[in-house]
This record gives C-alpha cells, sequence and structure tokens, in this order.
C-alpha cells in the first residue's frame, strides 16, 4: 500500500487543526468556570524558553502553510504573529485550514522526490520530499501541536490524551 504527499499531510493537518479548535473551546469553557483569564492561558508556557500557547498555534499554522509550500510550487498565505485573543487565534486556524483546503492531490504529486531544504537560524537541513514529509515535518507540526495540549493541561484544563487523539470511529 502507498500513500501520497496529499493523504499525508492536508488531512492530517486538518484534522489536527479540529483537534486544536476544541482544545481552544475547553480553554475557554474552563476559564469561564474557573475565572482563570483567557490571557493567562494564552500566554501560558511549559518552560520559560519555550513559546507560549499562542505561539504553539501560530507555528502549527506555519509548518503546515510551509510544508506545502516546500513541496510544491503553491504560494503559502504569510500571517503575521499579531494574535493577542483566543478569537484571533481561531481565526488563524480557520485561515490555514482555508488554504489546506485549496490544495489538490495533484499539487503535491511530484513532492516525493522533490529536494527540500530547510535553514532556521542555524539549522540546516536537505532532505527529500518524502523523508521531509515523514522525518521532519509532521513530527515538528505534532510538536506544537501536543505542546499547545500540554500547555493548557498544565494550566488546569480538563483535557486528556482523548482529547488530543480527537474523534474517531469507536466500535461499540
Amino acid at each position: 500500500m502507498s500513500f501520497s504527499a496529499h493523504q499525508l499531510t492536508v488531512p492530517v493537518f486538518i484534522r489536527a487543526f479540529k483537534v486544536l479548535s476544541g482544545l481552544l473551546d475547553k480553554a475557554e469553557a474552563h476559564a469561564d468556570e474557573t475565572g482563570i483569564s483567557l490571557e493567562t492561558l494564552f500566554n501560558a508556557r511549559l518552560a520559560a524558553d519555550m513559546l507560549p500557547l499562542s505561539g504553539q498555534i501560530q507555528r502549527a499554522s506555519d509548518t503546515a502553510k510551509n510544508t506545502i509550500g516546500r513541496l510544491s510550487t503553491i504560494e503559502t498565505p504569510r500571517f503575521p504573529d499579531e494574535e493577542k485573543t483566543f478569537a484571533e487565534l481561531r481565526e488563524r486556524i480557520a485561515k490555514t485550514v482555508a488554504f489546506l483546503e485549496t490544495v489538490k492531490p495533484a499539487d503535491l504529486e511530484d513532492a516525493a522526490g522533490r529536494d527540500i531544504e530547510v535553514s532556521f537560524g542555524k539549522l540546516k537541513a536537505a532532505f527529500r520530499g518524502d523523508e521531509y514529509i515523514l522525518t521532519f515535518a509532521i513530527p515538528n507540526f505534532f510538536f506544537h501541536v501536543v505542546t499547545a495540549h500540554d500547555i493548557l493541561r498544565n494550566q488546569g484544563v480538563p483535557i486528556g490524551k482523548r482529547d488530543y487523539l480527537g474523534p474517531f470511529n469507536v466500535i461499540d
């Protein structure tokens, strides 16, 4: 069985953004119930040298968009990291999903063999497209998704593994 670059990226990213939206729902409900400010949750971090919740969602968005851009000839939208509210984080998620929904399987047809180079500060790496998807893009994307989950959990939001995994067909 083989999988296309589109199957391994676009629906995976979209599903995870739905999970992130659900986590934000639970965080807002928790804030209403407990009186914790949304600003506290928005700026919460797991460690001083890590990005806050807002930054984790911004990086997940950037990773998803940039993955598609690197694997294709599609121009990716750029979103400045100016979100200051949960509503603005939701808007960023929605804009990212809207972009992903425009990506067709044919757009990523030659992605597996494409040469990809990434550069983040001192980090420079080269990949073949399939390696990039499986060993860099997907793990990096989910690092930010799980860190957002863990930040909220650390702040007392009642979420767990099922919330992170999202909906799936349960057999009775």
